[in-house]
């Protein structure tokens, strides 16, 4: 499957506490898709991808609060779930969308599904990466979580000055790699095209220490299916056979793909890791292509 060439433009979208960056591509009045990265990522996640997803789509892949180019959240403010669905509501209307697709990967495919569920009537189709569109948690786990996460936050708001660690380019390389052993070097350039972030000294990376926190807003199993009913759009979910799967609960996502197949949304397998999407796009692209081919873009317009 070969790129077609698709001029790409930055954006900017303010926001009350700053601006929420991003990067648009396809022809401005087409179909419009709007793509989520992962956690500690940024939109780069999707340099590769959209170059080999239909053309006739409009596609802006933002940086989430605390990522990439865009402002932190303001002092003493937590990173949640319904935080970043808020996000995207205001990119959302930013944009004046008011229907539109969306893709997200891992966080960003949380994201995307918890969007869709809060505001159905604004979404056509649903496109997750290597995620199961929830996380669900424990309910007896849950208060020691939200400790967890409060204190993280408490402490760090104690400290008078937060220096971040200042790498040279290939260290920082080397420290991503590290955290993402799966990814292409190719990959790990991508992302930290808009990850770092230059400094006398060298480079420090861009993200928001505070991203690193634990999520203080836990739902439960019956709350996310619940969520989970609400969503009105086709569902795509894109699994990665060496991803995300066996870290996580599988009474949980065991339940979770049962509805998504009641509901008669497509779950695939596909061979390759976490960030497969990044690193060869050419494995999950036919399957995003043939969704919003078949689910969207052969659709008559409605009035």
């Amino acid at each position: 499957m070969s790129a077609v060439k698709q001029e790409v433009s930055e954006i900017s979208i303010p926001v009350p506490w700053g601006e929420i960056k991003g990067k648009a591509w396809g022809p401005e009045h087409g179909h419009p898709v709007l793509c989520l990265h992962g956690w500690a990522d940024n939109c780069g996640s999707f340099n590769t991808l959209i170059p080999v997803l239909p053309k006739e789509c409009r596609y802006v892949a933002v940086d989430m609060p605390g990522h990439g180019l865009s402002s932190h959240r303001p002092p003493g403010v937590f990173y949640s779930f319904p935080a970043y669905v808020a996000d995207v509501r205001r990119v959302a209307e930013s944009l004046c969308w008011t229907k539109f697709s969306i893709m997200g990967h891992s966080m960003g495919g949380n994201i995307a599904v918890m969007f869709s569920a809060v505001y159905p009537e604004m979404v056509d189709a649903v496109i997750a990466l290597d995620v199961f569109g929830f996380v669900p948690t424990e309910l007896k786990r849950i208060p020691q979580i939200m400790r967890q996460g409060m204190d993280e936050m408490l402490k760090f708001e104690k400290k008078t000055e937060e220096k971040k660690r200042v790498y040279t380019y290939e260290k920082a390389v080397e420290r991503l790699l590290t955290a993402n052993p799966t990814l292409s070097e190719q990959s790990v350039q991508m992302l930290l095209q808009r990850g770092l972030t230059q400094v006398e000294e060298g480079f420090v990376f861009s993200r928001d220490l505070r991203v690193n926190f634990k999520n203080i807003v836990r739902i439960t199993l019956e709350q996310s299916l619940e969520m989970q009913s609400m969503i009105q759009a086709p569902v795509l979910l894109i699994l990665a056979d060496k991803g995300i799967g066996p870290k996580l609960n599988p009474k949980f996502t065991w339940e979770l793909l049962q509805v998504y197949r009641e509901r008669n949304d497509t779950v695939v397998t596909v061979p390759g890791s976490h960030h497969v999407h990044l690193d060869n796009p050419e494995v999950v692209a036919p399957f995003i292509c043939d969704f919003l081919l078949t689910k969207v873009l052969s659709q008559p317009l409605r009035a």
